[in-house]
């Protein structure tokens, strides 16, 4: 019988050890890659909102979008929305600029979505209209067929 070995973490969880370029993909074992976010960090939103914007603008938004994921399972219930949603927008830039242009779209649009409930009560600071506006734009231009850098596309999180 041949069995597979499984990349673990330090709590036995299987945890792919490859490392992975500046837009989440896998590369080969022994390649350098971008350092992995740490998962689990609980951060005030502020710090949360400084730290992805970091990322968006070094052209990480796979690791953005981690952040962000990190807030919506932490924050309060009441927030998980928001936190998802531009979640969602990153990894909706991740693949666009992978050239997933169907997931991309669907992806900006979902997170734009999740976002529209604010209205104009946007908390943090976050300048919600212009990252909604500026997720539609982009699913569009990603529709037409049009490449995308992570880094040239990187939206403004703060307003």
């Amino acid at each position: 019988m041949d069995e597979t070995h499984r990349d673990r973490d330090t709590e036995g969880r299987a945890r792919n050890a490859r490392p992975r370029d500046g837009l989440g993909r896998p590369l080969p074992y022994g390649s350098p890659g971008v350092e992995r976010q740490p998962e689990g960090v609980v951060r005030t939103p502020d710090e949360t909102l400084r730290e992805a914007q970091r990322l968006l603008d070094a052209g990480m938004p796979f690791h953005a979008h981690e952040v962000f994921e990190d807030a919506w399972k932490s924050g309060p219930r009441a927030e998980r929305e928001l936190w998802r949603g531009l979640a969602q927008m990153a990894v909706g830039l991740t693949h666009a600029a992978r050239g997933n242009r169907a997931g991309g779209a669907r992806l900006l649009r979902r997170g734009a979505g999740a976002l529209t409930s604010y209205g104009d009560a946007w908390p943090y600071g976050i300048g919600g209209t212009g990252l909604v506006d500026w997720a539609h734009e982009l699913a569009d231009r990603v529709e037409a067929g049009r490449p995308v850098d992570a880094e040239a596309e990187a939206p403004r999180l703060l307003g």
